[in-house]
């Protein structure tokens, strides 16, 4: 009993040092969420500005660019995965990569070829794994990602789609080599929704489908003259870029609030069940103690017992 003992009250202070981690982390991860949620609320303005400024200059322009240009027949598409860097946080990156094998596989069902690129270093050693290729990674600024992160993503996705449907160097009688690059860029993140909820989320970046408001103008309302300087091809090729870049950087920051939250609900949850192990342990190192005790007393008596009836013998 003295052996069981010990090794209960050995498992107990081991689960104590586990439960101090875990709550720290869940504080962390507590005070850090807001800053991303902060951060999320405060690019969405540019984001959405940016926007309209694409769906103006595409609207009312009518200038095909080769970020909005259909491809007939695509056969390679790109999937960037955006996954954490760090683990204890539940099932947040194996959620985004099912979403992403399952985008893979309505792909690939419809001819395509996958290329895949990562952002966090668990979907770089999911592929890893299993021996998948990867064209290019990303880590280190899952939970506080910066917009040079996004911009450096979004000029290796933007250079992959142009050397895929060349078609600025197709019209300038270069030739490309299509196999190269890709025709689609799909994005796979996590959306935040609240504390509670965070779904994986796939959209179809490149090529852009630029979609006008649903709200049709008042009759005697006067629609705006848009004047571009120095063309619309000029100015296209400036925000467009920086479209992807923002949809990209925006995505980063879903990500990495989604992350934290989870990290959050994933650290209560093992502090909650650290707990719950030093209630079990403390309940059954005590019935050990409590029986190593009768234990010896009914030994003591049994040798009282003995003695007493051996003295009464031998008077």
């Amino acid at each position: 009993m003295a052996v069981s003992l010990r090794e209960y009250r050995a498992r107990i202070r081991s689960t104590e040092s586990m439960k101090k981690i875990t709550r720290a982390m869940e504080l962390i991860a507590a005070s850090r969420i807001i800053k991303a949620q902060q951060r999320a609320q405060a690019a969405a303005p540019y984001a959405r500005e940016l926007s309209q400024a694409v769906s103006a200059v595409a609207t009312y322009s009518n200038v095909a660019h080769a970020l909005t240009t259909e491809v007939d027949r695509p056969d390679r598409a790109a999937v960037l995965v955006v996954t954490s860097d760090r683990g204890l946080a539940g099932a947040y990156s194996s959620n985004v990569l099912k979403e992403a094998e399952r985008l893979a596989e309505r792909l690939r069902g419809e001819g395509k070829e996958v290329v895949t690129y990562v952002a966090g270093r668990k979907g770089e050693a999911y592929y890893h794994f299993r021996g998948r290729p990867i064209a290019a990674a990303w880590t280190g600024f899952s939970d506080q990602p910066k917009y040079d992160n996004a911009k450096e993503i979004g000029d290796a996705l933007i250079g992959a789609f142009i050397e895929g449907t060349g078609v600025d160097a197709r019209e300038a009688g270069i030739a490309v080599d299509a196999a190269a690059g890709v025709q689609e860029v799909h994005l796979v993140y996590t959306r935040f929704k609240s504390m509670l909820v965070q779904e994986p989320y796939t959209v179809r970046m490149l090529p852009l489908e630029v979609v006008e408001g649903e709200e049709k103008p008042a009759p005697d309302e006067v629609l705006p003259l848009y004047e571009f300087e120095p063309s619309p091809e000029e100015v296209l090729d400036a925000l467009l870029p920086k479209y992807v870049e923002s949809r990209i950087f925006f995505a980063l920051l879903q990500a990495s609030a989604s992350e934290l939250a989870a990290r959050q609900k994933a650290m209560k949850s093992a502090t909650d069940n650290a707990d719950e192990l030093i209630k079990k342990f403390t309940r059954i190192a005590n019935q050990a103690r409590q029986a190593g005790i009768t234990q010896e007393i009914s030994e003591i008596v049994g040798g009282v017992n003995a003695l007493a009836d051996a003295t009464a013998g031998s008077e």
